[in-house]
């Protein structure tokens, strides 16, 4: 601080510490009230790219097949599915749910036709479902589990299994806003936006946010009363949920139970810890308060700006916790220190240079933490572009809070008049200097083989977003993600967007045989057909229902994918009627004109757009499968289908839930793994600045760099694949890092020129700065270890990545680093040889 600033600073802290406290106080009590807006947020366009086109596709997909959001039931009986009494108790549940607010249709083995004997021709309204009475059950059950259509989708192949599906009512307001959302940000990027319509797009941007918040609490209490509904029928049968919607309301209820089953554990294993390391109340409070202060400002501060937490940055509490312990502990051992070595100076001159002498140092760590974190804005994402703008308000607030309230509490306690010794050793980091000095330069090369091994991990390391694996196999989301992917074609789906090229009817469809002899074509003399109708039945040729179908078989045959929903399994089913014959154009003409409204609902209009000569297929992917690799498959198939049946690569076309996600995790780690480089060098010309020396800048990033490479190398080795939760991982990594080579680098440059030795230097440092060093990471390892309890994979991992690279970060600073500065000796040359200094002199002076 400069002296004005300092003189301004000290009067106003410890001159009125009361007012400090009272507008600390204030900002708390003003900052509460808005923490009841605080949200989480895991709905799909949450983790989306806003300005991805695909999101922009896939919304006029759904519009033009009707597409609505929906949930399946696996319903296993523990008796026949096939039975009077099961069927009779599926009724009765179709029944419950149907009379749940916004639920509109619940379609299974119950309500599907059942054909029979029935020739292809012969299909009218007027078929039969298995609860007809005169439907036999056996016969029934031959057909369903046999068809095309509902095999493994609506019942398991071997007949044990029935899924329900639940269709959602679709929001057409939500989706009028959507549109015209798209419409004004599309006016406003091609520079054509009016000021009515920027007055119109804010209303419009406000009202969705306003609206998007009251859709994600009526979709959780939908989904709770389904759970609630499956539960009365749980006595007879194994029930489990699936599908999209219900996975979001898990992952947020998952990071709700975990925020609130082990926030009060790491409380009370952090609070051991600093009870453990200070043994005084007022060191264990202290930080606590600070803590409590600064979170419940960022809460606040988020509610009041309306910024929704996502499962990505679900974590940045931690994160914030993390940092203000850090600066609270470097606060706390700093004023110890200089109370064990000044006896006769008073508390106040005491704890106002333990501040003001370790302002530089935090500041520097705040500045370049928030470089780190910065890296995330420019992802182009908006959840991890919101996490970057969180971490690095909640950088400043916690600066802001630690050297403000905890000077000011301070100092109105009574003085700390327990005795401390002069003796500033610590068993650990004494032995890591003397493992620093006895080595050498066999430490450089410890670490040169450490780099290979974290490099080699490295290659290793893969980009994968696996719902199925955020879930331990004991909980019952896994359960029934399995038995899904085991009888029932998968849960979560894309789909494949063919348009068909343009081409006249053909002479010879399969009817027209040069005859005109005033046969009955079934909707020629129709007084009830239109001319669109007639029109669109001259649509289906035999050539083309041949291509459909073949597009079907083709995505039916991949290892990795399930259930495939398209005309395509309707196409096999009218074969099978036919006799196992194929059909031609003139039957295929007279079934559309034919085919039952109802069922035109069912198996037509989700599939198939006649007026855009296109198709849509979805495709389930077996999530539980090994080896799935989502970004190949999706290539994979989109190349396939282009080059199997000679479409243009702009005819072909992948969308849906699991691309745009795919989307999401291959920007971001183009963005973010790819230019960690990038982030390096920024952090590096931030040393620059700090130390003014680049040989000092460069030797500081040294162990900051192998750390985060280090902690990815071992997901890598682990095969832990980066995906939606853990992306941010490097950047948390060099976040964390930064703060103990610039705390151990700032202290090793103060007191260098008092003693004249780099290896003098490196054993005071570690028994001085080196103690607050151990002690914050202690603390934080010792408190987030807890986190390898929960039920939520992403929540253990970023327990264990978190600690592995606060401990990675440690030993680095205090073995590379000192290490570094002691072979290259970036400060100067020493005035004092290795032979007048005492290492147990020196460290205890």
């Amino acid at each position: 601080m400069s002296s004005k600033i300092a003189q301004l600073y000290c009067k106003l802290v410890f001159g009125r510490p009361w007012l400090v406290i009272a507008a600390a106080l204030a900002l708390v009590a003003g900052f509460a009230w808005y923490a009841q807006y605080f949200r989480l947020d895991a709905s799909a366009d949450s983790l989306l790219l806003e300005n991805d086109p695909d999101l922009e596709f896939s919304r006029v997909i759904n519009e033009r097949y009707g597409v609505r959001d929906s949930v399946t039931i696996a319903y296993a009986p523990d008796g026949e599915l096939f039975s009077e009494p099961t069927l009779e108790r599926m009724a009765e549940l179709r029944e419950d749910l149907l009379a749940i607010d916004r639920i509109v249709s619940v379609d299974s083995i119950l309500n599907v036709p059942v054909f029979g004997d029935t020739p292809l021709t012969g299909i009218s309204e007027d078929y039969l479902t298995i609860m007809d009475p005169e439907q036999d059950l056996q016969e029934a059950r031959e057909e369903i589990v046999n068809s095309p259509v509902f095999r493994n989708a609506l019942v398991s192949p071997d007949g044990s299994v029935a899924g329900i599906l639940v269709g959602f009512e679709v929001d057409q307001h939500a989706r009028d806003l959507i549109n015209r959302r798209s419409e004004l940000r599309s006016l406003e990027q091609a520079g054509e936006l009016s000021a009515q319509q920027a007055r119109e797009l804010a209303e419009v941007e406000a009202e969705y946010d306003e609206y998007s918040v009251f859709t994600a609490d009526r979709q959780h209490n939908m989904i709770s009363e389904i759970r609630q509904t499956l539960d009365d029928y749980r006595d007879d049968a194994r029930i489990y949920l699936g599908g999209a919607p219900m996975i979001a309301d898990d992952l947020v209820t998952f990071v709700q139970d975990d925020l609130s089953s082990f926030s009060f554990a790491v409380l009370i294993l952090i609070i051991g810890a600093l009870g453990i390391i200070f043994r005084k109340v007022r060191y264990v409070a202290l930080p606590l308060i600070c803590c409590a202060v600064a979170g419940t400002i960022m809460v606040g501060m988020l509610g009041l700006m309306d910024w929704r937490v996502t499962v990505v940055s679900s974590n940045f509490i931690s994160l914030l916790l993390i940092i203000t312990i850090s600066l609270t502990v470097h606060l706390t051992v700093r004023y110890r220190e200089l109370r064990a070595t000044r006896h006769y100076t008073d508390h106040d001159r005491i704890l106002r240079h333990a501040v003001l002498s370790m302002f530089r140092p935090c500041l520097y760590t705040a500045l370049t933490t928030a470089v780190a974190f910065g890296s995330l804005i420019v992802s182009g994402i908006l959840p991890i572009i919101n996490f970057g703008w969180m971490m690095m308000m909640g950088v400043a607030t916690a600066l802001l809070v630690a050297f403000t309230l905890f000077p000011a509490i301070m100092s109105l306690l009574k003085p700390d008049q327990s005795k401390l010794s002069r003796d500033l050793k610590l068993n650990l980091t004494s032995a890591l200097a003397k493992f620093t000095d006895q080595l050498r330069g066999k430490v450089l090369l410890l670490y040169a083989l450490l780099t290979v091994f974290a490099v080699l991990g490295l290659s290793q390391l893969r980009v994968e977003n696996s719902f199925i694996d955020y879930f331990r196999q004991s909980t019952e989301i896994y359960q029934g993600m399995t038995l899904f992917d085991e009888k029932l074609g998968g849960t979560l789906s894309f789909d494949v967007i063919v348009d068909l090229p343009e081409q006249e009817q053909a002479a010879d469809d399969g009817f027209d045989d040069g005859f005109d002899d005033g046969f009955d074509d079934g909707f020629g003399d129709d007084p009830f057909a239109s001319d669109e109708s007639q029109s669109d039945a001259y649509w289906f040729t035999a050539p083309k229902m041949q291509q459909v179908k073949a597009i079907h078989n083709y995505l039916d045959e991949d290892p990795y994918t399930g259930k495939v929903l398209s005309f395509g399994a309707i196409v096999q089913l009218a074969e099978q009627l036919n006799g196992n014959e194929a059909v031609d154009g003139f039957l295929w003409a007279l079934l559309y004109s034919r085919i039952p409204e109802t069922l035109k609902d069912t198996v037509l209009n989700p599939f198939v757009s006649i007026e855009e000569n296109q198709l849509r297929y979805n495709v389930r992917v077996i999530e539980s499968a090994e080896d799935l690799n989502r970004d190949a498959l999706l290539q994979r198939i989109e190349s396939g289908i282009e080059e199997e049946f000679g479409f243009a690569d702009e005819d072909v076309r992948l969308t849906g839930i699991l691309v745009m996600y795919n989307n999401v995790l291959q920007s971001l780690f183009q963005s973010q793994i790819l230019t960690l480089g990038v982030v390096m060098l920024a952090i590096m010309v931030m040393f620059l600045a700090l130390f003014r020396s680049l040989a000092i800048a460069i030797i500081c990033i040294i162990p900051n760099a192998i750390a985060a490479a280090f902690v990815l190398g071992i997901m890598g080795w682990a095969d832990r694949p980066l995906d939606i939760m853990t992306i941010t991982i490097a950047a948390i990594s060099v976040g964390i890092g930064v703060d103990n080579t610039i705390h151990y680098m700032h202290r090793f440059r103060r007191e260098f020129p008092r003693l004249g030795n780099y290896r003098a230097t490196m054993f005071f440092c570690h028994n001085s700065i080196g103690r607050a060093m151990y002690f914050t990471s202690m603390t934080i390892v010792a408190g987030f270890s807890i986190l390898a309890l929960s039920n939520f994979i992403p929540t253990i991992v970023f327990g264990l990545l978190t600690s592995l690279a606060m401990l990675v970060a440690l030993t680095g600073s205090l073995t590379l680093l000192p290490r570094l500065l002691i072979t290259f000796k970036p400060l100067g040359e020493e005035s004092h040889g290795d032979d007048e200094f005492d290492a147990e002199a020196i460290a205890a002076s």
